[in-house]
Order: C-alpha cells, then sequence, then structure tokens
C-alpha cells in the first residue's frame, strides 16, 4: 500500500501536468487571444428601415450565440411584463439550480429573491447566468421548458435557423443560431418593447454594495452605439450585437467568433462607421419584425416619419371602412411591375431557403389601440422613466386580373397597409405562395380611416363558407402569413 500510494501520486502529477496547459486555456479565454484561436466568424449589417443588407460574411452558417442568448431571455421577460404577469418590483426567486450556474454570475444564494429590474440590470451589464435561469424558471417553470418556448418564438419571429437549450447562452451544441437571425432579434426587440430596450443602455448598477459595469465597451465610446450584447464560450468566440442610430439612420450588426474581445470590438466598431452613413435617412420603408405565429389580427403600418417607433393598431378598433379598391370599375392589378419596389418592401426578392425571412414577419401587430399601457405599480413607473441612459429569386407573382370584385360572404384578411401598393405586394405574395388555397381567391384592397389616417386592408374574396375562410387562412399561415377569416 506504502508503496503503491507515491506511484499514484506521482501518475495523478503526470496527468495534471498535462492536462493543465489546456485548463489554463479554458479558465482564461481572454489570454487566448491569437495563438492560433480561430473560431468560426460571421458577421452581418442589416440597414433597419429598409431591411437592406449593409455587409455579410457567413450570415446563415450555423454559430453559437453565447450570451446574446439573453436577448431573447429578456424578449420573453418583457413579454411577461407586457401581459401584466410581472413588474418591474416583481420578485424572481433563485432555485438550487440557478444558485449553481456557472460565471459570469451575481452569486445569489438558493431561496433569495431579486426584483426584476435588478434582475434586467444583472443580465445587460454583467450577463449574469444565475439571474438567466432564474427568469426561465420562473415563467416557464423550469429552464428545459423555457428554452422550448425560446425556440417557438424565435421561429415565429423569422428565426428559421435557431435553436436554444438553455436561458443563458452557456455551452451546449444544441444551442445554435445565425448572423441574419440575431439581426431579426436585435430588430424585434427594439420594436417590440421600446420602453424596455433602454435597459441595454445601461453603464452600470448599483447592486447590495458592488457597482457593476457594462461589458459592452463600446456604449459611450462609438458614436451611435446604444446596445445591446456581448458574448463570449470557447466554441463562439467572442460575439456581440450591437444597434446604432445618427442623423436618422439606424442599423443592427451582428459580429460572431471575435479571436478577442478587442478585436471583436475593433471588428464591430469599423462595421458600425463604415455602415451607419450608408443606412437609409428618410422614412421607414419596411414594418418592423414580429411574431407571426402568435398574432391573429393583422398588422395596420401607420406613417413612421413623426413617430419615434412605428405604431400599430387593430384593423378591426375604431375605424371607417370608405371604398373597396380605389376604384371599383377596375380590376386590381398586382403584377410584377405594379408591386412597389423599394428596399425592403414586399415587392423586391428575398432569399429562398430555410433561412428566409417570412415577408410576413415583417409585420409588426400590438394589441388593439396600440403600444400596451405600462403594466407595472406607480413606483415601477417612475424608475423605468430613470433608465440609464448571390441571391436565389422567389418566382415572381402572375399578374391578376379580371371583373370588379364583389366580397364573398366571408373574405380572408391579411393586414391593413398604409400605402395601397404594399397592400397589393402583400397580396400578390400571398398569391404566388398560396398555393391551391387561393385557386378561386380574388383579391382586392378596401380603403379605410383610422384614427386620422388612411389605410388599405389586404384582401381575398372567392368564400362562400366559415370553414373554407378558415381552411385557406390556415395554408396561409403555413407559408409565414398572418391572416384571418371574417365576415365582409
Amino acid at each position: 500500500m506504502s508503496r503503491a500510494l507515491p506511484a499514484a501520486l506521482a501518475a495523478a502529477a503526470v496527468l495534471t501536468a498535462l492536462a493543465s496547459p489546456a485548463e489554463a486555456r479554458r479558465r482564461h479565454g481572454h489570454a487566448r487571444a491569437g495563438g492560433g484561436y480561430n473560431p468560426p466568424y460571421a458577421a452581418m449589417v442589416v440597414d433597419v428601415k429598409t431591411g437592406k443588407t449593409l455587409h455579410a460574411v457567413n450570415e446563415d452558417s450555423l454559430r453559437h450565440p453565447a450570451s446574446i442568448t439573453k436577448v431573447m431571455t429578456l424578449y420573453m421577460l418583457f413579454e411577461q411584463m407586457e401581459k401584466g404577469r410581472f413588474a418591474l418590483d416583481s420578485e424572481l426567486t433563485i432555485s438550487a439550480r440557478a444558485a449553481a450556474q456557472s460565471p459570469s454570475k451575481l452569486g445569489l444564494r438558493p431561496g433569495s429573491t431579486i426584483e426584476v429590474e435588478d434582475a434586467i440590470k444583472a443580465i445587460v451589464t454583467k450577463s449574469a447566468n444565475d439571474v438567466a435561469c432564474a427568469i426561465g424558471e420562473n415563467i416557464s417553470g423550469s429552464e428545459e421548458r423555457f428554452a422550448q418556448a425560446m425556440t417557438a418564438k424565435a421561429h415565429a419571429l423569422g428565426m428559421s435557423r435557431t435553436n436554444y437549450a438553455n436561458a443563458s447562452g452557456l455551452p451546449d451544441a444544441d444551442q445554435v443560431t445565425t448572423a441574419r437571425d440575431l439581426t431579426i432579434l436585435a430588430r424585434a426587440i427594439q420594436d417590440r418593447f421600446p420602453r424596455y430596450y433602454r435597459y441595454f443602455q445601461t453603464r452600470s448598477f448599483a447592486f447590495r454594495g458592488r457597482v457593476i459595469g457594462n461589458h459592452n465597451h463600446l456604449l459611450g465610446r462609438v458614436e451611435g452605439v446604444d446596445g445591446i450584447k456581448t458574448g463570449y464560450t470557447r466554441d463562439s468566440g467572442f460575439n456581440l450585437m450591437t444597434a446604432a442610430k445618427s442623423d436618422d439612420r439606424q442599423i443592427v450588426a451582428i459580429v460572431l467568433g471575435g479571436k478577442s474581445g478587442a478585436s471583436r470590438d475593433r471588428i464591430m466598431a469599423d462595421l458600425v462607421r463604415a455602415s451607419l452613413p450608408r443606412a437609409y435617412a428618410g422614412a421607414r420603408q419596411t414594418s418592423p419584425t414580429t411574431d407571426v405565429a402568435e398574432r391573429t389580427r393583422p398588422a395596420v403600418v401607420a406613417d413612421a416619419v413623426s413617430r419615434t417607433r412605428t405604431q400599430v393598431a387593430s384593423a378591426e378598433d375604431d375605424e371607417i371602412e370608405t371604398t373597396a379598391s380605389t376604384d371599383r370599375n377596375q380590376p386590381l392589378d398586382i403584377s410584377p411591375n405594379r408591386a412597389t419596389t423599394t428596399p425592403g418592401s414586399a415587392g423586391m426578392a428575398w432569399k429562398s431557403g430555410p433561412q428566409a425571412l417570412p415577408k410576413a414577419a415583417q409585420a409588426y401587430a400590438a394589441p388593439a389601440g396600440g403600444q400596451a399601457p405600462f403594466p407595472g405599480s406607480a413606483k415601477s413607473e417612475a424608475r423605468l422613466a430613470s433608465v440609464d441612459g448571390g441571391q436565389a429569386r422567389t418566382e415572381a407573382p402572375k399578374p391578376l386580373s379580371g371583373p370588379r370584385v364583389v366580397p364573398s360572404p366571408w373574405v380572408i384578411q391579411l393586414g391593413a397597409m398604409d400605402d395601397e401598393d404594399k397592400a397589393k405586394s402583400m397580396l400578390a405574395e400571398a398569391r404566388s405562395r398560396g398555393g391551391g388555397a387561393l385557386a378561386k381567391a380574388s383579391p382586392y384592397t378596401v380603403k379605410v380611416e383610422h384614427g386620422g389616417a388612411t389605410l388599405f386592408r389586404a384582401r381575398f374574396s372567392g368564400f362562400s363558407e366559415q370553414d373554407s375562410a378558415q381552411d385557406a387562412c390556415k395554408a396561409l399561415k403555413r407559408s409565414g402569413f398572418n391572416c384571418f377569416a371574417t365576415r365582409s
């Protein structure tokens, strides 16, 4: 026994010596910059107002999101806050599993609680894994169920190549996304939750005697940058999701697979400085990205020039129908050369394949009446006010013509747009992708007045029964369109 012990200790020492370089590399990610460390790279920059791609490298290749995952975690939390389930001063309970998460974390004890507002700031600044896990558990009961809900939400937003396995972004082979998908998320969270999005601008916050700084070092250092999230694991490399705006121009940018935090930041800074001046400075030409699977009402996209965000409302509330189409005596012309062809509009060609964003995913629908009221206490409201500051083309739609359209007893409505050409373009694409479901349907627009604005409903006639209209609508939803059946 006495002779075996020294041998065992010697063997253990050898194994430790052999393992220590790799272990050191795992423990000291920032020291790995250079030295042969070469994570897979991808990047993309998108003009928010037009949807135009300004820069793209490996944008559809699968990558690990790392802590950029937490942007979706907060999206899910903001959604629950919007529904009134949580307020800024609500308490989240920390489970033993959440407390045991690997760093970076706050180090909260099992059974303790954290207020929602502090949880948001801990995610934005410190990228706290224990807090991310707790958010998922408090919303869905378990992190596994929460990850499933996150994936469903991603797909509903049009992030078709994204899959989540946890709420934090800690290493998991099944946690994958693409640079393109992340640009969709970056746009969606700003459009859907403009009041909560301001938290991504938080430079630091005080928590139980500590001052915690933001990992995003571009805030305040690169003109126009206003968020949003960093990320790192060994397999992902150094990641960054950024939003920037200046002189009425607005972009979102993704860098994945940086060799170090510093090199990632330099790449992103160069992309922002090169891309922002090239972004469109006029009125918004595309509707905000949104959840197309969850919403059952169409979008009504109002003029964005005089608004801080594109406002939307139900097409069935507070509106007066004036005319069906512009001229009921003329057939509705939605041929390709009639369709709108501004960058990012429904008349433009879009990339095919599983990564393509459904056009209906660009129509944002809020609760009836526009932006939802803030679902918190007066204390929460006051605190929110003080927050720190080679493309493949689809087949062209076939020209549609014929006699005057007389609405059938039941019709399908896709949406209501602020421009008739946009409504016609939506109908053209739905017709081209709807298959046999719309074989006998006739497209038409209905002019309506809503809150002082003129809007155009995009509809299909040709359904005598409710069931046939609903079946056709279901087929459209499978093709990525939002719609509902209604009496004419």
